[in-house]
């Protein structure tokens, strides 16, 4: 399977359809990443997606028969987890993949932080010559294979 990211000709904002969740992970906080899947150029890809909870719930709502059981699978990790954190795997027989049929999300890409500017005066480590730093500095302008939730859109079939 390959990285959805390694596909894609450019960082604009894209669309993805044919998308199965495999996993929800969250913390304490209201950020939430799901892992997913998706047919793209007629091959599986995989990626990450960075959503709010709010968000997340809309796209359990989405899930047809198995909305309402996913809802409260969620609920009760929340209420009940110890350790953050949390994953809920859906990749067995017995929680398969969650098929999101008839929707189309919308993406945009995400790319490293930028390290912080340094204070005048303080003390730097010494430079590398530029011919050693040129991979890391193309990999940090990089966009990683972790995408923000921009849209969710329902098909509609005449």
């Amino acid at each position: 399977m390959r990285r959805l990211i390694d596909a894609l000709a450019d960082d604009a904002d894209f669309f993805v359809e044919h998308v199965q969740l495999t996993a929800v992970v969250f913390d304490n906080t209201d950020d939430v990443t799901i892992w997913a899947t998706t047919l793209f150029d007629q091959e599986l890809h995989f990626f990450h997606l960075g959503l709010q909870f709010q968000q997340l719930d809309l796209l359990l709502r989405l899930a047809g028969d198995r909305a309402e059981a996913l809802q409260e699978e969620v609920a009760e990790a929340l209420a009940t987890v110890t350790e953050w954190p949390c994953l809920l795997e859906y990749t067995r027989e017995e929680k398969p993949p969650i098929d999101l049929d008839g929707v189309a999300l919308k993406l945009s890409c995400t790319y490293p932080a930028e390290p912080p500017f340094e204070e005048d005066g303080e003390e730097n480590e010494p430079e590398e010559p530029e011919d050693d730093n040129e991979d890391a500095d193309y990999e940090a302008s990089m966009p990683h294979n972790i995408f923000y939730l921009e849209d969710v859109f329902l098909r509609i079939e005449p």
